[in-house]
């Protein structure tokens, strides 16, 4: 144990409010009352979006509390809260006590997540009582050095929250682009338009198959019992690698390929800038590749074949998979197909017209893509600063120079 470090329990530095859930009477979806959580179906990267209101709030947690899902498979899943809730039966809050701040308590409860989740009663439902969260023992150092720690820890969080709302800025400023160019036809009102089987178009304008324009990319799994196809070089995307919390870049992938797994297999690289779309389970969820990566069989993936850059086949894709969502729901298993794509025909501008939407679009995603690369950067970072700062494996001043270099 560090030098003036202690065990304590939980409940001594940590204030636990543990959730009741009013009447349903009480509730509402029109905004009557103060918000309310019952788990973490509102949770985002870092606060809530709630959704659900109630007359009759029971249990409150305050503006910064750490709330905690202590009921079901989302046991331990964490937000902060971004103004007063109305917790119900599946929500705790924490709150920092005796000189230790709610973010040092956010860490605390970081770390020892693991372990806490051995705690779990309940086979089918399990949940994480009051008694179980207060005596649950960890170590502390002093409050000064836990608000060092914190400190950096937050401001980290804080430097990945920030760059996550600009890419959500980003994005939604190059869609509204977009589709005032390409759907609404704002800037060419003036002009000539035609009929066409899409409807009215600009004179100059086509419609032609979504796959005269993109290559179609599928992916492949190579045979999980053999080790030397996995754990290599190869990022391997599936669709829990897409999308998560908002993010449209993949830039890290829960599982790798060796090149003898792409060989071995219908896996095959794809270029950096794809976009890639689940057909299968969470059909239409999209991303796109921020370096050459496979994909297994449940996406496609498309790049453009000329003139459109990837930024805007990833818009056009985007505002197609309503269509492509409907499509799949009539299919067996929900499934997107090759077909979905070839049946497809879109609006095409012009070649001028392009290029000047590519103009406007791509520094956009190249602002996305180099935070979400920076984003990675700071959250290997984090993962490895936090458990060596809080079980006091290290200090603060041994990782100084990395800290300066990315904040």
């Amino acid at each position: 144990m560090p030098n003036n470090w202690n065990t304590y329990k939980l409940g001594d530095i940590a204030e636990i409010i543990m959730g009741q859930s009013p009447k349903g009477s009480t509730t509402n979806n029109n905004g009557d009352g103060l918000p309310l959580l019952n788990g973490p179906t509102e949770f985002g990267y870092s606060s809530p979006t709630p959704t659900q209101f109630t007359i009759d709030p029971k249990k409150l947690s305050q503006k910064g509390d750490v709330l905690f899902c202590v009921r079901g498979s989302t046991t331990g899943r964490m937000n902060y809260a971004n103004q007063i809730y109305a917790i119900g039966r599946g929500i705790g809050a924490f709150r920092g006590k005796n000189g230790y701040s709610t973010k040092y308590i956010k860490c605390i409860l970081d770390y020892y997540l693991e372990r806490m989740l051995t705690l779990c009663t309940g086979s089918t439902f399990p949940n994480l009582s009051r008694t179980d969260l207060e005596n649950f023992p960890v170590l502390v150092c002093k409050p000064k050095e836990a608000e060092a720690i914190s400190s950096i820890l937050s401001t980290i969080d804080d430097k990945i929250e920030n760059n996550l709302a600009m890419n959500k800025t980003l994005e939604d400023m190059a869609m509204a682009l977009y589709k005032y160019w390409f759907v609404d036809f704002g800037p060419f009102q003036e002009g000539k338009f035609k009929d066409s089987e899409l409807g009215l178009i600009p004179e100059g304008w086509d419609v032609k198959g979504l796959l005269e324009i993109v290559d179609l990319l599928t992916g492949g799994t190579p045979k999980t019992k053999i080790e030397e196809y996995w754990n290599g070089d190869i990022k391997w995307v599936s669709a829990k690698d897409l999308g998560n919390n908002g993010n449209i870049y993949a830039t890290r992938t829960e599982r790798t390929i060796t090149p003898l797994g792409i060989s071995k297999s219908a896996a095959k690289l794809l270029p950096e800038d794809s976009t890639i779309i689940v057909a299968r389970g969470s059909v239409g969820k999209m991303g796109m590749l921020s370096e050459p990566m496979a994909i297994n069989q449940s996406c496609f993936g498309l790049y453009p074949k000329q003139d459109y850059s990837p930024s805007i086949i990833y818009l056009l894709i985007q505002s197609l998979v309503e269509r492509f969502q409907q499509i799949s729901y009539g299919s067996v298993f929900d499934t997107i197909t090759t077909s979905s794509f070839s049946s497809t025909n879109i609006v095409c501008p012009p070649k001028t017209i392009v290029n000047k939407m590519n103009l406007s679009i791509e520094p956009m995603f190249k602002k996305i893509k180099a935070n979400s690369i920076e984003n990675q950067t700071l959250t290997k970072l984090r993962d490895t600063l936090l458990p060596k700062l809080i079980s006091g494996e290290v200090r603060l001043k041994e990782f100084e120079e990395e800290i300066t270099a990315v904040l």
